[in-house]
């Protein structure tokens, strides 16, 4: 959309390809497959003009999931895999703390769940002065 990446819009066709191809996936999938399979997603997306790191480094030595570069904008996206809402929150804060090494505003969570009552879908928290963008398949 005008020369940006819209990493919402992304979130939300991933999660609708996703659920309906692997909804129904055990916990057996791992992390990995996860960041793999939406490394695949995403490349297409972003091919010729930006570039995706996985397990980027922080000055810190800290690994972050995924960076992208996009036109000269990054987006960080942290991927988890759903455990229990203590383990989700920690994630949130992770995050939040990747986007102050880069001075950004606003971050990405792709989780994966396999609670059989999620809400499968995209929202947005605040916390603090960040906005996450959080996708659940």
């Amino acid at each position: 959309m005008n020369g940006h990446l819209n990493v919402r819009r992304v979130l939300e066709r991933f999660v609708e390809s996703f659920d309906a191809l692997y909804g129904d996936a055990d916990e057996t999938f791992l992390e990995e497959a996860g960041r793999r399979y939406f490394m695949l997603f995403l490349k297409p997306i972003i091919n010729g003009v930006g570039n995706c790191y996985m397990e980027a480094r922080t000055r810190n030595r800290e690994r972050m999931d995924l960076v992208i570069d996009y036109r000269g904008e990054q987006f960080v996206v942290e991927l988890k895999i759903w455990r229990e809402k203590a383990c989700h929150e920690r994630g949130e804060q992770q995050l939040s703390a990747y986007l102050d090494r880069f001075h950004l505003k606003k971050g990405y969570m792709l989780s994966f769940c396999f609670n059989k009552k999620k809400e499968v879908g995209v929202k947005e928290i605040v916390l603090g002065d960040r906005l996450l963008v959080e996708a659940l398949v």
